[in-house]
């Protein structure tokens, strides 16, 4: 009885247009949520990301929430920055334009931290998604 391969291997030259497509996909999905899956052209997905994070974002802004600039002092410092630098250009056209103060004595402050530290680590799990979908892995 002679044992067979669990996977056949792919050439190395033959995954290249497969990881170019999903390297772009993840970077545009970083810039802009949803746009990594607009260039899969899954616009549905796409159209449904976007929405949902950029709401996320913009109603943890609203309930005075604040954002967290790129403070490398402590541990927590530099999870609450990733999580909000996670939503790409919504967090630093927002951080720029001095959006984002944050208002502690707020009762909504707590949840409004919340709604943007999930926009962003939600778009990362979006990209993800994209990068599987770019890499054949998932429909």
């Amino acid at each position: 009885m002679e044992l067979q391969p669990l996977s056949e291997e792919v050439p190395v030259a033959a995954s290249r247009p497969g990881m170019l497509k999903a390297l772009s996909a993840c970077g545009a999905g970083l810039l802009i949520p949803g746009l990594g899956h607009a260039i899969l052209k899954k616009w549905d997905r796409a159209a449904v990301f976007f929405g949902s994070i950029t709401a996320m974002f913009a109603l943890g802004l609203i309930l005075q929430g604040r954002l967290f600039g790129p403070d490398f002092g402590d541990l927590f410092s530099i999870l609450k920055f990733v999580a909000d630098a996670g939503s790409g250009l919504l967090y630093w056209v927002a951080w720029l334009r001095g959006a984002g103060e944050g208002v502690p004595a707020a009762n909504s402050y707590d949840y409004a931290n919340v709604f943007i530290y999930v926009a962003g680590l939600l778009n990362m799990l979006v990209i993800v998604d994209a990068f599987d979908i770019a890499m054949g892995r998932k429909q």
